[in-house]
Order: structure tokens, then C-alpha cells, then sequence
């Protein structure tokens, strides 16, 4: 699949006036900045574009043609989904950094006695809670982040939709959850996960050429 008119226009808008804020793409559009927001997750994660924090977004120079084609983003996410760390939210903060070192995630995920989720513990939250608190006997229940600051995935839900996710909310990671219970944490997909399968594609589609 080929890019649409629009994603055409907002790369050539980026080449004529790098760098340019996404407010500004949006308004010589004349789209609303959540109409764009597919887009520009798109065009930034497939490369054509770079987008730095308070400086704008920027051509690279690549050609999606010689990428990858769009199909990728359309995979969904149980192909490329990983099992899930969980702990139990009465774990120690101590015990839950070494089970995080241990398996080397970014982050945790806290079920209560039935196995549902209830919070999240990324390594900021664990660098944050040992500087404070009595590490060997605090529970990460005092530490983790709680429903409803989660944010969830299902397993069809394709991969630009996760993108966009994990683009606008800054997280490294996101619980996959049973469609038919939002609490029943059932894998787990990641940014380098995501970016992994881009490259790979990529590459297959420049071999392929």
C-alpha cells in the first residue's frame, strides 16, 4: 500500500519548512492535531520523519517505498505480543527491582489475588520508591501506578494503533488484556518489541526490492 494524499502532503509541508511543530502541520492542513495523529505516528515511526520534543518534526530523507510497505502496520499485536511479567502487589519493593534486574524488563505488572490487574511498576517507579522508602518491607502496592492511569492494548488492535499509544503516552510498554475483561492481562507488547518489527521488516522489504 502506498502513502495516502495527506501523509504525501505532510511530508512535503516537513521538507519546505523543517522544523515545523505538529500545531503548524495542522493548521496549514486545516485538520484537527487527532486527525493527524495517525499520521505522524506513522511517518515517524516508519522513519520518513523525526520528530523532537520541542523542536518539531524533520525529513530524513527516506522513501517509504524502500522501507517497508504499509501492510506492516496492520499486523496485529497478537503475533508479535510477549508473555507478561506479573507479581503479586503484596511483593516487596526490594524483591520486585530484582525480579525486574532478573528477566531485564522495563516493566512489571501487579495482580491482585484473582489475578487481575491492578497496577503497573515501571523502573522509574521501583529507582523512585528505594530512594524513599523501607525497601524490604513496603508492598509495591504504595508504588505502582493504578487503574485507571493504565493504559491497556487488546490482541487486535493492530500496530499502528499501539504506536500511537505508546508514542503519545511515553510508556515503554503496554498490558495486552482479554477483550471481555479489561483486568485479565494476557501478554505484553513493547516499544523496542515494535521497533524490532519495523526494522525487520524493512530490511525484508529492502532485500526484496
Amino acid at each position: 500500500m502506498k502513502l495516502s494524499e495527506r501523509q504525501k502532503k505532510i511530508i512535503e509541508i516537513v521538507k519546505e519548512t523543517q522544523p515545523v511543530s505538529g500545531e503548524k502541520i495542522s493548521e496549514l492542513l486545516d485538520v484537527s492535531r487527532a486527525t493527524l495523529r495517525s499520521d505522524l505516528s506513522f511517518l515517524t515511526m516508519s522513519g520518513i520523519l523525526e520528530a523532537t520534543p520541542k523542536i518539531g518534526y524533520t525529513y530524513t530523507g527516506s522513501d517509504l517505498e524502500t522501507l517497508f510497505f504499509f501492510k506492516t502496520f496492520t499486523v496485529k499485536v497478537d503475533e508479535i505480543m510477549v508473555p507478561p511479567l506479573l507479581i503479586d502487589l503484596n511483593t516487596s519493593i526490594r524483591d520486585a527491582i530484582t525480579t525486574l534486574f532478573v528477566y531485564d524488563v522495563g516493566s512489571i505488572y501487579v495482580i491482585d489475588g484473582e489475578k487481575q490487574l491492578v497496577g503497573v511498576l515501571s523502573r522509574k517507579d521501583l529507582l523512585r520508591a528505594s530512594l524513599n522508602t523501607e525497601i524490604d518491607h513496603t508492598p509495591v502496592a504504595l508504588c505502582m501506578t493504578r487503574s485507571p492511569h493504565i493504559r491497556t492494548c487488546t490482541k487486535k488492535m493492530d500496530l499502528l494503533e499501539v504506536a500511537t499509544i505508546l508514542q503519545d503516552f511515553e510508556v515503554d510498554s503496554l498490558p495486552v488484556v482479554d477483550e471481555a475483561n479489561e483486568r485479565n492481562v494476557i501478554g505484553k507488547i513493547t516499544k523496542s518489541k515494535v521497533l524490532n518489527f519495523i526494522t525487520q521488516q524493512a530490511r525484508n522489504a529492502e532485500r526484496n526490492r
